[in-house]
């Protein structure tokens, strides 16, 4: 008998399970609670801009070997688009300084000898010290593995371990840290080339994959919450939707592929990540001046990254809950003066949303990255993915994709 694979949740992490097993003869359920697929990748029409935006923004990079894996077997990674070198353009708010960092290709950094490609201010030497990150493991925060002051620091190291740990680096894990920077910038140029999907993330990476899965003979159940897991002392027997129990026979398994703290209310003695950080998103309905560039990093405001999309300009925040409390228009004003400032713009306060994730992922320390669990559970026919299981990685997309390839490798070999 053909087996079934139960896939609970429709994020990144439970979609890129589901377009690797719908190769294989197994019949494969999606159930996702909500309407919506994509978790905080998806896209939506927001009525307040008239506009469609992304729930968050998410860059990836050319590394993200595993993102792009994924883009291609949905036929969508030609909607990632970027640069053909590694250019990242800046802007420090405090000394209305700009300029743009430039890596050559190869994993030798000779950029950093190069004044017109490093951050101004700095010297060859200030990237040196930076070494010790990259062998960081254990325990150790970045803080207790490199300094955290100067202007390499504040204009460089700071606001690109912020994005990626969402905590401030001088607490998050430097073992984290340590394998972004190995993936990225240790090895160069073409491994750092930003890939932005400029029509919306849900067009790149959510809604064709639930059209190439349903092409494929998988089942999308939306509005299917799952209620509670039955277990022996030795498998997992059976799954509660409520009014719709589902008994599982031999040989079937179950992807959890949900946040962790709705994974920790399901399956019994489940070690999992508690503490959460805030990120906030701000998109503004407006033409983006002709020569904006598609990505700029803020230093020195509250302002931290700004998108440019043909119809809008997006921000985020990363660590920001010490922003969650302030009222929403006066927060829209804050950050629109400084995007204003950015993009050389007179313009008043355009159609704007302000998205708040309270729990956007997990906070990224040494402490709670060991309570990272692995794919495996202590039953053989259950197994995790998402971004806060222990991929290696902090909570992104590569993260989440790799977490679900893992989960779908080890259902395969059942």
């Amino acid at each position: 008998m053909t087996r079934t694979i139960h896939i609970i949740g429709a994020g990144l992490s439970g979609l890129a399970a589901a377009v690797r097993l719908a190769e294989t003869p197994a019949r494969i359920i999606v159930h996702e609670a909500t309407n919506f697929p994509g978790g905080r990748c998806r896209s939506y029409y927001d009525q307040a801009t008239d506009l469609t935006i992304d729930n968050g923004n998410h860059l990836l990079l050319s590394a993200n070997h595993a993102a792009l894996a994924y883009a291609r077997a949905i036929g969508t990674e030609t909607r990632l688009v970027g640069p053909p070198s590694a250019d990242f353009a800046f802007i420090d708010l405090a000394t209305r300084e700009r300029w743009t960092l430039r890596l050559n290709d190869g994993p030798l950094p000779f950029w950093i000898f190069d004044s017109d490609r490093r951050v101004p201010g700095t010297k060859a030497s200030d990237y040196l010290r930076l070494a010790p990150l990259l062998w960081a493991g254990g325990k150790k925060t970045v803080g207790e593995t490199i300094s955290c002051s100067g202007t390499l620091y504040r204009r460089l190291i700071q606001p690109l371990l912020l994005a990626a740990l969402n905590v401030d680096p001088d607490q998050g894990s430097a073992a984290l840290a340590a394998a972004i920077v190995r993936e990225t910038l240790a090895r160069g140029g073409q491994a750092c080339r930003p890939l932005i999907a400029h029509d919306g993330l849900g067009g790149a990476l959510i809604e064709p994959a639930i059209e190439h899965l349903r092409q494929r003979g998988v089942e999308i159940k939306l509005m299917h919450e799952l209620r509670g897991l039955r277990f022996t002392d030795k498998v997992l027997t059976g799954l509660d939707f409520g009014d719709q129990p589902v008994a599982l026979a031999a040989g079937d398994a179950v992807i959890l592929a949900v946040p962790p703290y709705a994974a920790s209310a399901l399956v019994p003695n489940l070690q999992a990540p508690s503490a959460f950080k805030a990120i906030i998103n701000a998109h503004f309905r407006i033409t983006p001046p002709k020569d904006f560039p598609p990505m700029i990093g803020v230093v020195n405001g509250t302002v931290e990254w700004i998108f440019a999309f043909p119809n809008r300009l997006s921000v985020t925040i990363s660590g920001a809950d010490r922003l969650l409390d302030k009222p929403r228009d006066v927060l829209a004003k804050t950050i629109w003066e400084e995007v204003a400032a950015v993009a050389g713009l007179s313009d008043p306060l355009p159609p704007w949303q302000i998205v708040r994730e309270r729990r956007a992922t997990f906070a990224a320390t040494p402490q709670e990255n060991a309570k990272r669990p692995g794919a495996v559970t202590g039953w053989p026919n259950l197994f995790l993915a998402g971004d806060w299981t222990a991929t290696g990685l902090p909570a992104t997309i590569e993260s989440a994709i790799r977490s679900g390839n893992r989960a779908a490798e080890l259902v395969g070999r059942l």
